[in-house]
């Protein structure tokens, strides 16, 4: 039997839940047919995205953390700094 790496199921498990969440809120998108109600949905999904990221990057970074030296650790790090403050401007 296939035997998932509990990081990588964590990831996954998340990253399929906020899928769902996103085809969940098109079709409430749909049957509401109103752009105001549109717009608010989408912007509780643009505060959901940005957490989604956070949360997968640290898990990956939780099971990789001791594979990896901590300078790569500390790149991806800045990376992923780089990423939110982009969000942000």
């Amino acid at each position: 039997m296939l035997e998932l790496d509990k990081a990588v199921l964590g990831m996954a498990v998340l990253r399929l839940l906020s899928g769902s969440t996103e085809l969940v809120a098109a079709a409430f998108m749909l049957k509401w047919n109103q752009i105001e109600k549109a717009l608010a949905l989408n912007a509780v999904l643009a505060l959901v995205g940005p957490l989604v990221l956070i949360t997968t990057t640290a898990i990956g970074l939780v099971g990789i953390a001791s594979a990896l030296p901590l300078s790569k650790l500390l790149l991806i790090l800045a990376g992923v700094a780089l990423v939110l403050i982009g969000l942000r401007a």
